[in-house]
Order: structure tokens, then C-alpha cells, then sequence
């Protein structure tokens, strides 16, 4: 069983109180000149921030293509349009960027469910293929990472960092081969309630056990970073930080970091500091760095929030039908009672049998 934060408010203001008070007296240490913050926004070239913004568009449209290509090796004919896929997607965005705790990767398996049959079963298959999604985010976060490590120098404080996600995304990577199942079946009477949703939800890995599929979302998950790496240097350009591209594929690499622990909404000033500190490296001062910052994270949100407005509206929800979905613990909670529950029979007549 996996740790979680304590259920409670104080609980989880306890726990990441350590975290906070660290991330605050680093934003106190390294405040900028906020005069200068605001000049540096009066200089931004706006054809280089609508170039940001239409990369960003494309870097969504490609990984939903990779979660599309995941989603056709989970589910039996027929699987869900592109445009549908894309409309689930748009909503996770937006549901990603204005509420905690990950909501929007349950929101975009709940929309897309509301077009099928069976939408239990199809909802534990549908988390199989999140998860398989994101684990394919390992592949374009470790070229990223090579990238840097030969072009650029990375701080100290990350480096640990780096080392702890790609030793937990490979081992998530390895467990999400070893659980994958392939093919599908029409009837799973024989399977109690709780052991039919966690094999549905095997089955949404499916695409582990299928090479060319896999590579075709991995293509598709690489090319959305390699159009998000095109925005961030688009950004440096409209803020008149003149950098190769290196310089940009740190900004991405520091910013993925600085969002690993969702401390508040956005880490908004976190990420900023994180970004205009080694910049500073470039010869680009620390204020200009740290509008850069703001200017990124707020083109990055207004795309996500944008694409997802939209779909939400087609979708028929609204943004309080979001806020009373079910967070991933509460998922996993019902999934373990139920399989408890599940399972008490089976332990009865092993009792009896003694």
C-alpha cells in the first residue's frame, strides 16, 4: 500500500508545513525587484507569446494522440473518437490546473466513461490507461534530461531530485510492464466484483504487451515535450531572453521539478525562482528571469484552462460537477474495500475447511 498524506486539514497542513516554511524563506531570500518585474512586462514581443501559445496547443494535441493510442489497446471495438478522447483530455487540463490533488486524471477518465457501455468496468480499464500515459512520460523526460546534463549545468538542488524521479518512474515503468494484460473478454461472471475492476484495470495497460503501439505512444507523449520545449524558448523570446536552446530545455527540466510536490495551486513563485536562478548563469538578471517565469506558468495555465472552458461547456459539466469528484485516494480506498469485501467468503470457507 502506497503512503498518503494524513485525511484531515491539520493533518496535511502538518505535513507539509516543513515545505512550505523551506519554499517561503527561499522566495523571501531570493524576492525580486518587483519594479523591474513589471518593466520586463511592458518589453514582451506578443507574436513570440501567440508563437508559445499555439505550440502549447500542439503539445496537447499530441499527447492526447498518445493517450488515444494507449486507449485503443485497452478497449474492444469500438474504441472512443480522437475527438472524444481530446474533450476528456481538455477537461483533465483544466480540472489539473484549478483543483488539488490531481483531480483532472479522474476528471478525463469520467467524461470519456459517460460515452460507454459497461462504464464500470470501462472507467477501471480507463485508469490503466492513465497511468500507462504518464508512465510513457518517462522516456522524453530522460532525453530531456541527457540534453541538459551535456549542454548545461544543473543546480545542486536538483540533481537529487532528477535521481529520485527517474528511479521512481522506472520502477513504475517496470511494474506497469509486469501488470499489463492483453485481450479482452466478454464475460467475467467468475470474477468477484472487486477482482473484475482490478483486471479491467490490467487491461488498460494493455498497451505494455504491444511494442509497435507502445513506440507510437511514446513518439506522440516525446513530441508534446519537444512542442512544450519550442514554447518555453518561444517565452524567452517575448521576455528578450536571447538563450539556445539548452537554456530552455533547463527552464522545462527546473520547472517539472519545482511542480513534482504540489505544495499550493501552480507552486506559483516556487517555479519562478526555480527558473530565474540558474538563468542568472546566462547573464539574465534575476527580475527579467523571474517575469519570464510568470509569463511561462500563465501562458502554460491559460492554454489548459482555454482548451478545457471549451470542452467542459460540450461536455455538459460545470466546474462544481468537478470539485465533487472523487480524489484518487477515495478511488483507491473503495477499490480495497471491495476487494476485502470480496475476498471475506473466500477466507470463510478456508476457515471452514480447517
Amino acid at each position: 500500500m502506497r503512503p498518503r498524506l494524513p485525511r484531515s486539514s491539520w493533518g496535511r497542513f502538518l505535513a507539509t508545513l516543513p515545505f512550505v516554511v523551506g519554499a517561503i524563506a527561499l522566495l523571501v531570500w531570493r524576492a525580486p525587484d518587483w519594479g523591474l518585474v513589471a518593466d520586463a512586462f511592458r518589453l514582451v514581443t506578443w507574436h513570440w507569446v501567440t508563437t508559445a501559445i499555439v505550440l502549447n496547443l500542439l503539445s496537447v494535441v499530441a499527447r492526447a494522440l498518445a493517450w488515444k493510442t494507449v486507449i485503443d489497446q485497452a478497449l474492444p471495438p469500438p474504441q472512443p473518437p480522437f475527438r472524444r478522447v481530446f474533450s476528456a483530455f481538455g477537461v483533465g487540463l483544466f480540472a489539473n490546473a484549478v483543483l488539488p490533488g490531481r483531480i483532472g486524471e479522474l476528471a478525463r477518465v469520467a467524461v470519456l466513461t459517460q460515452h460507454m457501455e459497461r462504464k464500470r468496468e470501462a472507467g477501471a480499464t480507463l485508469i490503466g490507461t492513465v497511468f500507462a500515459h504518464r508512465v510513457f512520460d518517462l522516456f522524453p523526460a530522460l532525453l530531456l534530461i541527457a540534453y541538459v546534463l551535456a549542454s548545461s549545468r544543473i543546480p545542486h538542488w536538483a540533481l537529487t531530485s532528477l535521481a529520485v524521479f527517474v528511479a521512481v518512474g522506472s520502477g513504475l515503468f517496470l511494474f506497469a510492464v509486469a501488470s499489463a494484460r492483453r485481450g479482452h473478454r466478454t464475460v467475467l461472471e467468475e470474477v468477484g466484483q472487486a477482482r473484475q475492476l482490478i483486471t479491467m484495470a490490467r487491461y488498460g495497460l494493455g498497451v505494455m504487451r504491444a511494442p509497435l503501439a507502445a513506440v507510437v505512444a511514446i513518439f506522440f507523449q516525446t513530441l508534446g515535450w519537444a512542442f512544450q520545449l519550442a514554447a518555453v524558448w518561444a517565452v524567452m523570446m517575448a521576455f528578450g531572453i536571447h538563450e539556445p536552446l539548452h537554456a530552455a530545455a533547463l527552464v522545462l527540466l527546473l520547472m517539472n521539478i519545482a511542480t513534482l510536490l504540489p505544495l499550493w495551486p501552480g507552486n506559483i513563485g516556487l517555479v519562478q525562482a526555480a527558473v530565474a536562478l540558474p538563468l542568472v548563469s546566462y547573464g539574465v538578471a534575476y527580475s527579467r528571469g523571474f517575469a519570464f517565469g510568470i509569463g511561462l506558468q500563465a501562458i502554460e495555465v491559460s492554454v489548459g484552462v482555454g482548451v478545457g472552458l471549451l470542452f467542459l461547456a460540450r461536455e455538459g459539466l460545470s466546474y462544481a460537477m468537478l470539485k465533487k469528484m472523487p480524489g484518487a485516494d477515495e478511488v483507491e480506498d473503495e477499490m480495497e474495500a471491495e476487494l476485502s469485501q470480496a475476498e471475506e467468503p473466500v477466507r470463510a470457507r478456508a476457515g471452514v475447511s480447517r
